[in-house]
């Protein structure tokens, strides 16, 4: 339930830089980057930045104070060192004000010495590090349009009224700057897939998690699922494949029209959860031709073990095959399989 808030509708009247920012008459929000990264030795990495908004209570009015009652920010940052199988990663939670904030009138994003923020040139600059590890740097520039999933701008995700939200998503963002890791700064470059969701209660009522999946294909297309499954994995229908051609079109099909099968799983040490990983996604492009294609993640152990937040998923780097041949670069991400996520969304 939404519990007072607002809820998404469809036709939504978006004004930018505006709407770049927090929306705090909405329960949940976040802003959410994944991507590949090489070096000059063409090293790859793969990195996860998210920046989550929740608010307490609906038409809450803040008394006037330098800390917050009714708005907490949390925020997750992950490194893979392919190379290496290493996995870092950090989670933090704060309250608005104490070590947080979110900007209203344009994209700038707070959680202690992490920033997420939009330049005058429209491109975005992320600062972050894990622990002493790692260190961070990027500029993120879009190269292609802004997309909004789902129909006429609301991204249904069950039959209730309020689970839903705004989904807007730049697919394509060119990536460069440092990265630090052991002591030693790398330059890094490629690109990354951006998702900012404007929500207030994201599942429905039997639903216990997610699979997502973003690919950019190597011809200039992409690829966006999510699957929302029940207790007993089974899809929901408003589950969604959204598929955008090299000239920005946007098709979506239901989860009749796609299969997704997995054929491995990797279970985790800490949590004890077991995610299915190693996935094949079959269906027809838009032109009508069929697919097959063979996600394969990176590297196995790619799980944020949840200590604050008390949830944790499995989000990682993976390739994308048909056949033998590479053809695109993925993140997916696997949710619920642990914990259910229906109390926190």
């Amino acid at each position: 339930m939404a519990e007072g808030f607002r809820i998404p509708t469809e036709n939504p009247a978006f004004t930018f830089p505006r709407d770049y920012g927090s929306h705090p008459e909405f329960k949940i929000e976040w802003w959410y980057i994944t991507g590949h990264l090489r070096d000059a030795a063409e090293r790859r990495f793969g990195f996860q930045a998210t920046f989550f908004r929740y608010a307490h209570q609906a038409g809450a009015v803040e008394v006037a104070t330098p800390f917050g009652t009714n708005q907490l920010f949390m925020a997750h940052m992950a490194v893979s060192d392919i190379e290496e199988e290493r996995f870092f990663h950090e989670e933090r939670l704060n309250r608005d004000g104490w070590d947080a904030s979110a900007a209203i009138d344009d994209l700038n994003l707070k959680n202690g010495n992490w920033s997420l923020v939009r330049l005058s040139d429209g491109s975005m600059e992320l600062q972050a590090g894990i622990g002493s590890d790692v260190q961070l740097q990027f500029n993120l520039e879009p190269v292609q349009p802004l997309v909004f999933f789902g129909k006429e701008g609301l991204s249904k995700k069950g039959s209730e009224p309020s689970a839903c939200s705004w989904y807007l998503t730049y697919p394509r963002l060119r990536t460069t700057g440092t990265l630090e890791l052991d002591g030693k700064k790398l330059e890094v470059s490629g690109e990354s897939w951006m998702d900012h969701e404007i929500s207030s209660s994201q599942l429905g009522r039997e639903q216990v998690g997610w699979d997502w999946l973003s690919v950019r294909f190597d011809d200039g297309e992409a690829m966006m699922i999510y699957i929302l499954r029940d207790a007993n994995g089974i899809p929901d229908p408003h589950s969604t494949l959204a598929w955008i051609e090299r000239d920005h079109t946007l098709h979506h099909v239901g989860p009749d029209q796609f299969r997704w099968t997995s054929s491995n799983v990797w279970k985790s040490q800490e949590t004890g959860s077991t995610y299915p990983i190693d996935v094949l996604v079959e269906g027809m492009r838009p032109d009508g031709r069929p697919f097959s294609f063979t996600v394969k993640p990176l590297m196995r152990n790619q799980e944020l073990v949840g200590e604050l937040g008390g949830i944790s998923y499995w989000e990682g780097a993976c390739d994308v095959f048909e056949g033998n041949r590479k053809v695109g670069e993925a993140y997916m991400e696997l949710t619920g399989y642990g914990k259910s996520l229906k109390e926190s969304l």
